[in-house]
């Protein structure tokens, strides 16, 4: 029996604090407006799955640009190749020339650019009419799967993750944000991987485009059997993913600062454990910090960017009194993920793995 997957688990538990948030702690959600987020997270996943599909060989994203100086060739009718081809005659070499200005001995300058020049280079030739990508794929390029219904479960998990922490009054708001948040995984990427958690993008963008949005960390209160249903279906859920050690970094960095703080300040320490047993911290920490296909891939990189997270949650909190500074935190330490990529190499979490 093959593994189960790890995304059936969270759908479920989310959708069971999502009842229990209405249930329980009497969150005034209209059902109409958590329709338009899932549907819109829905659909925009699967437009971009399909045009992903459709176009993977003839349009290249940031990640996939190291081959494609030896991959463009001039505009040749296809019928004189064929012909070429069927009669044995060797083909035309290449031309390098990407921009129609690069000469060829600017090759060896061009590819020891870092990836982000090569790729601008890259985007811009497509603009050229005198050229075009060559019609065989190049090895080194997986092509992208087309949409399959099994695609459609990250985005259910970032629909319900947006209805659990984003509040807004209007349906533009939510498609707004959840638009946002789909697309963000096919935009910010490198090496096809993307390093913006898209539940976490689409509320910042929330935030910041719209007027009326909203998160509000204090809603699931600190009654201790939240925390003890969150941590329990978190941990079964970091168990298959493989990613504990990433809460446990932050959790235990945060924890760390938080107590230095209260003795610092002379208080009691039932403030130290109100500040720590909030539902939407351990939410947080446990089912958004440890998105496995968004975090670095190894585990000393994960360690070192959970405690950076950690950090400045901790100073936009205490110091300039944000409330929702995780979110920040989150987001602002995100890109961070590429470097950390880069000096600790690991491989890569994938979901049928």
């Amino acid at each position: 029996m093959g593994q189960q997957d790890p995304r059936d688990y969270q759908i479920i538990f989310l959708s069971l604090f999502l009842v229990l948030g209405i249930g329980n702690r009497d969150w005034t959600l209209r059902p109409e407006l958590m329709l338009v987020l899932l549907v819109t997270c829905l659909l925009t996943q699967w437009i971009m799955l399909s045009l992903r599909a459709k176009f993977s060989e003839n349009w290249f994203s940031l990640n996939s640009v190291g081959w494609v100086s030896d991959r463009v060739t001039q505009k040749q009718p296809k019928l004189d190749l064929l012909q070429k081809s069927q009669k044995g005659e060797a083909l035309a070499e290449p031309n390098l020339d990407l921009m129609g200005n690069m000469p060829t001995l600017m090759l060896r300058p061009y590819k020891q650019l870092s990836t982000f020049a090569r790729s601008i280079l890259t985007w811009i030739s497509f603009l050229n009419p005198a050229y075009e990508p060559s019609v065989s794929a190049s090895p080194r390029l997986r092509v992208p799967p087309s949409f399959t219904p099994a695609s459609l479960k990250s985005a259910a998990i970032t629909a319900l993750s947006l209805c659990l922490l984003l509040r807004a009054e209007h349906y533009l708001t939510m498609a707004i944000a959840g638009f946002l948040a789909i697309s963000s995984k096919f935009i910010f990427q490198v090496e096809r991987k993307h390093f913006f958690n898209p539940a976490n993008f689409g509320i910042i963008a929330a935030l910041l485009l719209t007027n009326d949005a909203w998160v509000s960390p204090g809603q699931w209160g600190d009654d201790g059997w939240y925390a003890l249903l969150f941590a329990g279906s978190g941990c079964m859920v970091l168990k298959l993913v493989g990613r504990w050690d990433t809460t446990a970094a932050f959790l235990g960095a945060y924890t760390l600062l938080e107590g230095i703080r209260n003795f610092w300040l002379g208080w009691t320490w039932d403030v130290f454990g109100h500040r720590l047993m909030s539902g939407s911290l351990l939410l947080f920490a446990l089912f958004m910090l440890t998105d496995p296909r968004s975090i670095p891939n190894s585990r000393t990189s994960r360690v070192v960017w959970a405690i950076c997270i950690a950090i400045l949650t901790f100073i936009l909190r205490n110091q300039f009194f944000v409330s929702t500074a995780v979110f920040w935190a989150l987001f602002a330490l995100a890109p961070l993920t590429v470097l950390l990529d880069l000096i600790w190499s690991s491989p890569r979490f994938t979901w049928n793995s």
